[in-house]
């Protein structure tokens, strides 16, 4: 007997606490067209680069994920916080959904494969996949090397306190635009940007390498993330710091991670090189 597939969107699996704030976040990002100033958008470019290229790029994924180099504690919580800001959940949640998307990618039990329907990849795995974002317990089986610091646990049951206090700082120093500016429409538009790269990269682009699943390299996600859509090099070469590998592939991460390790606060860095033959994959520590 066949049995029936029960569809994800149902009212009962709406996550109503995330669906609630993308709403209003992105109801902030439409009123700041009305309050626009060169200084807020210029906060909120800063803030971009320093959630999504430092807390994201260089925190989150290559450090906290996937330890492509290693940087002193006090740096490593630093960009631990900056992800924080991004309200893309805490730094176990963050890490233990992107380690089971590369353990699953686009196979069963991947939280955000296109294979799941373009929009389901894009958000709507994050509004309807019931994601655990406080449950740290829950999550900690993914990142036990997070799991096991006090620091990374309190910040991902209150991952929402950074982003209230940068708020207030805004509004009290900078009034409604700098606030909307900074928090609003910057964590709308890196939401959009992260996404993307679970949506897109895995849709559109070149294929370098053959890996088993369909991540791709998209030159424009690679803009918005400051070098992360570089995926299906990132796929083929997950520990690698460096994800664009050729010269005309821009990584800007990499440039910032490179520059910690000229100034002496980052090592023990994992670069993946171009294969010199076809078919040839090489990975060496720097």
């Amino acid at each position: 007997m066949q049995t029936e597939s029960i569809s994800p969107y149902r009212l009962s699996n709406v996550n109503w606490v995330t669906t609630i704030a993308l709403i209003v976040f992105h109801i902030g990002a439409i009123a700041s067209l009305f309050f626009v100033t060169w200084q807020a958008v210029a906060v909120a470019a800063f803030l971009y680069w320093l959630c999504i290229g430092c807390g994201i790029g260089m925190g989150y994924h290559r450090l906290h994920t996937h330890r492509s180099y290693k940087v002193p504690r006090w740096l490593e919580y630093s960009l631990a916080v900056c992800g924080a800001l991004t309200l893309e959940g805490g730094p176990i949640f963050w890490v233990a959904t992107h380690r089971i998307h590369h353990q699953r990618s686009d196979q069963e039990g991947d939280p955000h494969s296109p294979n799941d329907g373009a929009w389901w990849s894009h958000m709507n795995w994050i509004i309807f996949g019931q994601p655990k974002h406080n449950n740290t317990e829950a999550m900690a089986k993914y990142a036990p090397d997070l799991a096991k610091q006090p620091f990374y646990r309190w910040l991902n049951t209150y991952h929402y306190v950074p982003i209230i206090i940068l708020g207030l700082g805004l509004l009290y120093f900078g009034g409604l635009p700098m606030m909307l500016w900074g928090i609003c429409t910057r964590v709308v538009l890196g939401l959009h940007a992260t996404w993307l790269v679970n949506s897109a990269t895995h849709m559109w682009g070149a294929r370098r390498f053959e890996t088993r699943d369909m991540s791709r390299n998209n030159w424009w996600v690679a803009i918005l993330t400051f070098g992360e859509g570089w995926h299906n090099n990132h796929h083929a070469h997950p520990a690698s710091s460096r994800h664009g590998l050729a010269w005309y592939e821009f990584d800007p991460t990499w440039l910032q991670i490179r520059f910690l390790k000229t100034i002496g606060l980052a090592r023990n860095l994992v670069v993946a090189k171009l294969p010199s033959k076809e078919g040839e994959r090489t990975q060496e520590a720097a």
